[in-house]
């Protein structure tokens, strides 16, 4: 019986199915993508270290730190810094990092160049590899030469790739690899230059590593060292795609969850309409669960071959997700199947498409054979206690299968609640609408527009399911859009003579007069020039930091005990900060005390408040210090801030560089800014922000491009459930149609009458969606930014309409049976 009623019912029942496929596709490709991600880092993590563990340094090694280090014989030694190299060639400049490499690093993975035996012989040849898209940029070829500060080398050949480089830090400051016997000719590593020594180890399978780096780093960060190994390195991958496989995850259950609540409205409407032939089947004798059983096999065989075509078109679809993801990648990702997800998907479609079909199915079993001969349209109801157990069972399920992707507990609980709460507002606002039409109901309104008005609240109506689904998909991508907008504005850097979009780093004290004089010289101004001073901190509120490292239940974080303070000394407050607690002080006299401001996030994790004493190591002299005030920073502006800041009057003789400041109008004023000071001073590091900006919005737009894509599956999805439910109404508009017909409605009139109805729907579900996006995305601008919010009129201008048009149009394809053929034809077509 439930293949006969099936096959009679195919166009409905396929309709149904291709609200699960999307949804199942979007899980299985995604789950599919996050298994081979693990496999890889896992399989790689060698590779993508270079070695089996590294010892760093951001200094010159202590000698307790050096004793360590060649104990264990390392097998290759690093020092590498980020400054300006020059291209003789064509004077071009640009910040690069440079890295002095002695030995046979990498043991693991290989050094792609080109030519390819350059990546061995350069070591003996003396030569530099350069960056691939570095010579392409500067037109350079291997045999020319490059300039790194005092020292110029042939470039060997093109640097393609090397272990320990991602993508997005080599478009920052590209790769340039040198001889490590090279790096003293450079003449760059002079006072205040950011520097980090490397010491790779290749070890025998048989060393326990993870037991050697419990034993030895406790005694590394004693020394301002650190030990990381490949397996740490394949938990700090892990974690950090994760996040990414969270998100992914969540924006592929959403898609799911609208597959099923079309799956939920258009059962409802297709188990409505056979009320009356399954009471028919109980006065022949049918038990209830007979009836049940009919309609319940058809439902799960729904999740079944939908989950299983789905699951099949995820495995195709998760081979997108390696090109999509390429520039986050350090690494090539090989695909491979696996079968759980795969099952996963069919049991997936198989449990929610019974689970969200149980209420209206129901219904069925509670249908009574005298049914058959009442004519008015309310049927048997389910129990309350029944309807609510059902829902009770439907949340259980959302919050343990949320748990499942994103295993945490309140995040999953979060995720549910505003779930529940997106679509209470949209049913809750669609409801109030037909309430609000029922009581002031436009009586003088023509008869095409009162006629349209009456179908959003008659029998069989679609009005909460459309407004529900319209709506949660105009929510999704609106908020996306949105929320693009906000990170884009974080990341604005302001082109007026006012801001700064060129950094120039590491000026030493007797170079400030001269490189002053080359900015002014080229007709740029000197916006800032600020002092620098490097320190560490001795101890804090009277504890020595050497006691703090050793106390395990120390309160105050760890980065701060090994951290090399750069810190400046001004009068005023910048525009960045906030004065929270405390008095500023802008100048002291030689006999005062030291008072300093320190910023929230150092007063948060140091656990310091005003008037604790803290002591620092400036260069070997120790200086006392009590803090005064406590500002808010605001990171997220591109000027140079600082978590501690000293009056003026304090730190003038204290060995310091500088940091310059100016702006450039363009790209052609920027790079003879830049040829200027590289070619007279060889050690400066200029940072262009305006290809930092360049870089982040490139960044942006992939990872929205990404975030799009799967919202794409929500939309469609959201598409298919339109579709269903307008289509599964379709029977019920055509005895309604037929019926104005044989009273002499012409065809332009029930055209009206159809269209109208479709406008309303269309129009509230994407405001409503469009509002809720704009809720949200301003307590995401207020909240979590901390940004202004204004809102992108792409949604107004485009989802409005478009998703109007397009719920008309559907709607609209209903009635043409209607429109096409006489009413006696239609009412015996469908009788």
């Amino acid at each position: 019986m439930a293949w006969r009623d099936a096959k009679a019912s195919k166009v409905r029942l396929l309709l149904f199915m291709a609200s699960i496929i999307l949804g199942i596709a979007a899980v299985v490709s995604i789950q599919l993508f996050s298994t081979n991600l693990k496999d890889n880092i896992q399989r790689q993590s060698k590779s993508l270290m270079g070695a089996d563990f590294i010892i760093d340094s951001r200094q010159v090694p202590t000698e307790r730190a050096q004793a360590i280090i060649d104990s264990l014989q390392p097998d290759a030694s690093e020092v590498n810094f980020v400054s300006m190299v020059a291209f003789p060639k064509n004077g071009g400049t640009k910040l690069v990092q440079v890295r002095g490499l002695e030995g046979d690093f990498p043991f693991y993975g290989t050094i792609d160049t080109q030519p390819s035996d350059v990546a061995t012989s350069y070591q003996t040849s003396g030569g530099a590899l350069v960056d691939a898209t570095l010579m392409l940029q500067f037109d350079v070829q291997p045999g020319d030469s490059i300039k790194i500060g005092e020292l110029t080398l042939p470039i060997a050949g093109a640097l393609i790739s090397i272990p320990g480089s991602s993508a997005i830090s080599s478009s920052v400051a590209p790769p340039v690899i040198i001889p490590y016997r090279f790096i003293a000719e450079t003449d760059l590593l002079q006072f205040g230059s950011r520097k980090e020594y490397q010491y790779f180890y290749k070890v025998s399978d048989t060393l326990n590593i993870t037991r050697l780096q419990d034993q030895l780093e406790p005694l590394l960060d004693l020394e301002n060292a650190d030990l990381d190994t490949h397996l740490s390195t394949t938990k700090r991958l892990g974690q950090r795609y994760e996040n990414v496989g969270k998100f992914l995850n969540l924006a592929a259950f959403i898609a799911l969850l609208l597959g099923c609540i079309g799956i939920a409205s258009s059962v409802h409407i297709y188990i409505k309409e056979k009320l009356r032939a399954i009471a028919v089947l109980k006065c022949m004798g049918a038990s209830r669960l007979q009836s049940f059983l009919i309609f319940l096999i058809q439902i799960a065989g729904i999740g079944i071959v939908g989950g299983l075509i789905g699951s099949l078109i995820g495995v195709g679809l998760q081979e997108l997700f390696p090109y999509l993801l390429k520039d986050f990648l350090p690494f090539a990702l090989e695909i491979t199947i696996t079968a759980q997800p795969i099952i996963i998907g069919v049991l997936l479609g198989l449990f929610m498409s019974v689970l969200f079909a149980l209420l209206p199915l129901l219904r069925t079993w509670y249908v009574s054979p005298l049914d058959v001969l009442r004519v008015d349209e309310k049927a048997s109801q389910e129990p309350q206690s029944i309807r609510f157990l059902v829902f009770g069972a439907i949340l259980v399920f959302l919050f343990l299968f949320s748990l499942w992707l994103i295993k945490d507990a309140l995040y999953a609980l979060v995720f549910v609640v505003a779930t529940v709460i997106t679509f209470a507002v949209l049913a809750g606002v669609a409801l109030a609408f037909i309430k609000t039409i029922k009581r002031f109901f436009p009586k003088h309104w023509s008869f095409t527009a009162r006629q349209s008005l009456l179908n959003l609240f008659r029998p069989n109506n679609q009005t909460v399911v459309l407004v529900v689904a319209i709506g949660l998909g105009t929510f999704l991508i609106s908020t996306l859009y949105f929320t693009k907008d906000i990170l884009l504005a974080k990341t604005e850097v302001g082109q007026s003579s006012e801001n700064a979009n060129i950094i120039i780093l590491d000026v030493q004290r007797e170079q400030r007069d001269l490189v002053a004089q080359s900015i002014i010289s080229s007709g740029l101004p000197v916006l800032n020039s600020i002092p620098l001073v490097t320190m560490r901190m001795h101890s804090i509120n009277g504890i020595l930091v050497n006691e703090l490292r050793q106390d395990s239940t120390r309160q105050v974080r760890g980065w701060i005990l090994n951290h090399e303070f750069r810190t400046t000394y001004r009068d005023e407050l910048t525009p960045s900060e906030e004065l929270l607690e405390g008095e500023w002080i802008p100048r002291l006299t030689a006999d005062d005390p030291v008072v300093i401001s320190i910023s929230d996030n150092l007063a948060s994790d140091a656990k310091l408040s005003v008037g604790d004493p803290v002591t620092f190591n400036v260069q070997g002299v120790l200086m006392e210090t009590t803090v005064g005030s406590i500002r808010q920073v605001d990171w997220a502006q591109m000027q140079l801030n600082f978590t501690i800041v000293f009056p003026a009057g304090v730190l003038e003789q204290a060995p310091q560089f500088n940091v310059f400041t100016t702006t450039v109008p363009d790209e052609a004023s920027s790079a003879a800014l830049q040829r200027n000071l590289v070619s007279k001073f060889p050690n400066v590091t200029i940072i262009d922000l305006r290809q930092v900006y360049t870089l982040v919005e490139d960044i942006l737009d992939q990872v929205s491009w990404v975030i799009n894509f799967m919202a794409f599956f929500s939309i469609l999805t959201g598409i298919i459930v339109l579709i269903g439910s307008v289509r599964t109404s379709k029977y019920q508009r055509i005895k309604e149609s037929v019926l104005l017909r044989t009273l002499g409605a012409k065809n332009t009139q029930i055209l009206k009458i159809s269209a109208f109805e479709y406008v309303f729907l269309g129009l509230l579900g994407s405001l409503i969606g469009i509002l809720l996006a704009l809720v949200s995305s301003l307590c995401l601008a207020l909240f979590v930014f901390k940004e202004p919010f204004i809102p992108s009129l792409i949604p107004f201008v485009v989802f409005v309409p478009g998703i109007t048009v397009l719920v008309v149009a559907i709607g609209l394809s209903n009635i043409q049976t209607v429109l096409r053929s006489s009413p006696l034809e239609v009412l015996r077509r469908e009788g």
